[in-house]
């Protein structure tokens, strides 16, 4: 289990991300539009600058959703291989089976 505040923390990157997606995208467009002025396009550069790091998507990292571990973390079903190999003995993820030989 991941610490509460790593979480918590991911979250809240999450919300930032969220929040600032409309005006980081404007920001972008105008600064990497090769026809503005150059001085127009580098206020954009400043503004982007100005806003909060954790607002950058970059900065989001997959989470177990059951857990919170942050590595092997299967996209697809949103787990860790942890709680992949637990659920896949409990029967409780559909077409899975644990191999043994």
């Amino acid at each position: 289990m991941a610490k509460k505040a790593m979480i918590e923390r991911e979250k809240k990157r999450e919300r930032l991300v969220a929040k600032y997606a409309e005006k980081r995208a404007a920001l972008k467009e105008i600064a990497n539009d090769e026809s503005r002025p150059m001085e127009e396009r580098f206020k954009a550069r400043l503004k982007l600058a100005k806003l909060p790091r954790n607002s950058s998507a970059t900065r989001l990292h997959n989470r177990c959703q059951l857990t919170g571990r942050p590595h092997a973390y299967y996209r697809k079903l949103k787990v860790s291989r942890i709680m992949l190999r637990e659920l896949g003995s409990n029967g409780q993820i559909p077409g899975l089976v644990k191999s043994s030989w």
